[in-house]
């Protein structure tokens, strides 16, 4: 291939990156099916710190910054996608993980253990850069919370 080839093709498959058009732009909200809304309400609202936007019987909403965090009862789901309850397959092991950045891993590990979060892997500094510990909620819903591993990045 000759030089001008090479220099022309990053070019043009950039070109052609910037031709497909992306249909999803961003992520509004996460919702989480639960069986026991109260329960989990009260480990969203009181033990992780949360402010509840608003809420009704089968649903609680929460706003994180950019984005929402819900909590929807299951029967509650199967109505809103027109599916009967025990279509939705929440059984098993968990099939999401939420990550969410704190200002200090290890201070927000203390601070939820002491409200009696149950801890599924300690603070631990991983390969990609952050520090990272991991835990469920009150039904299995897997949590990341995480911070850059080099103090000096933290809060950026």
């Amino acid at each position: 291939m000759c030089r001008m080839h090479k220099e022309q093709m990053p070019r043009e498959n950039e070109a052609k990156k910037e031709e497909v058009a992306t249909m999803i732009h961003r992520i509004d909200a996460t919702v989480l099916f639960v069986r026991d809304l109260a329960r989990c309400l009260t480990f969203y609202r009181d033990t992780l710190g949360l402010q509840v936007k608003n809420s009704d019987p089968d649903s609680v909403a929460f706003q994180m910054e950019n984005q929402y965090l819900l909590l929807l009862e299951i029967s509650a789901a199967a109505d809103l996608i027109r599916s009967e309850a025990n279509a939705l397959k929440i059984e098993g092991g968990p099939r999401v993980l939420l990550a969410a950045g704190v200002e200090d891993v290890d201070a927000a590990y203390e601070e939820l253990k002491a409200k009696g979060v149950t801890f599924l892997r300690p603070p631990t500094d991983q390969p990609w850069g952050l520090r990272t510990a991991y835990f469920a909620d009150p039904e299995g819903n897997l949590w990341e919370i995480n911070s850059p591993s080099d103090p000096r990045q933290r809060g950026r």
